[in-house]
């Protein structure tokens, strides 16, 4: 009964993105309209993508360091992206796919950086390593992305700050097309991990008493979790909260066991981008929001509920 109604809501919120937007398309023009299904169409199933692939790389993340608070940008990634993306605004690179491909450079580059500081002191991936590395590169990041865009030109200034804050604008069905051929591989990898990471829960030690191989697991889900944020960010900006939000909630209804919970955490990530959106479209129409600015006005008081059930309990 609960993933009946994950996926009627999921359902709800795919129609909601098509029935719904600035531009007004009778119920009888849906199946022929330019609008649904050159522009609305791709850009609900590309958000419902992204969505789950950064609630599904945030589940990962959090099992991986044993941290609560971890999400796919805290190690990182967002810098990169964001630094790879403004500079390719700034230096006025041509071509539909140049800040994608610029956004994609720069969170792999973040993540080899990020994974060779956690590797320090020997072979094993460290956790609390990994955390702070996490955060030196995206603080060395983003004070390079705001020297950047400080001396940039109004126009770039402006294009620049709408592409941090994250939105699916630019979402068409060849996009959508690539992201699914590339999505697929790290989310298997993921789920594949999902014994290994209820093992890792219980701690290292006591992971590899019981058969894990903790260190190639560990490289793997965080190689995977970064491969799904990296092309999450290349084709829709920076969208925070995702990642952190959806796996507690996911939590509290399907429990801690990966198996369900990595699906789960998919499934509930693409309704949040996708209702999320919707609504950056049509609350202020015709003008549109960034979606980062809604799933973070979203997120700040559901993340303020669930940090005083912890100090509570």
């Amino acid at each position: 009964m609960k993933w009946l109604g994950l996926v009627g809501l999921a359902l709800v919120a795919l129609a909601l993105a098509v029935l719904l937007g600035p531009a007004h398309v009778p119920l009888a023009e849906l199946g022929t309209s330019e609008i649904v299904r050159n522009l609305r169409v791709p850009r609900a199933l590309l958000g419902f993508v992204v969505g789950g692939s950064l609630a599904v790389a945030g589940a990962g993340l959090q099992a991986l360091v044993r941290n609560p608070l971890a999400d796919p940008f805290l190690l990182g990634l967002s810098g990169g992206a964001g630094l790879g993306a403004v500079a390719a605004i700034a230096w006025h690179l041509g071509g539909p796919w140049a800040l994608p491909l610029a956004a994609f450079a720069g969170a792999l580059a973040a993540m080899a950086l990020v994974f060779r500081l956690g590797l320090v002191g020997g072979a094993e991936l460290d956790p609390r390593v990994l955390l702070l590395a996490g955060v030196a590169v995206g603080a060395f990041a983003g004070a390079v992305t705001t020297a950047i865009v400080s001396l940039s030109e109004a126009a770039q200034l402006r294009n620049a700050f709408l592409w941090l804050w994250g939105g699916l604008s630019g979402a068409s069905w060849e996009a959508l097309l690539i992201v699914c051929l590339y999505v697929p591989v790290p989310l298997v990898t993921l789920f594949a991990a999902a014994r290994p990471l209820d093992l890792l829960a219980l701690g290292e030690e006591p992971a590899r008493y019981l058969g894990a191989d903790v260190t190639a697991v560990k490289r793997r889900v965080y190689i995977a979790a970064s491969l799904l944020t990296a092309a999450a960010v290349a084709v829709s900006g920076v969208i925070g909260f995702v990642g952190l939000m959806v796996p507690h909630l996911c939590r509290g209804v399907w429990g801690q066991r990966h198996r369900a919970l990595l699906p789960a955490s998919f499934l509930g990530g693409g309704v949040l981008l996708v209702l999320a959106d919707t609504a950056a479209r049509v609350v202020v129409a015709p003008h549109e929001l960034p979606v980062g600015i809604v799933t973070a006005l979203l997120g700040v008081p559901l993340f303020a509920v669930l940090l005083r059930r912890w100090t509570v309990t």
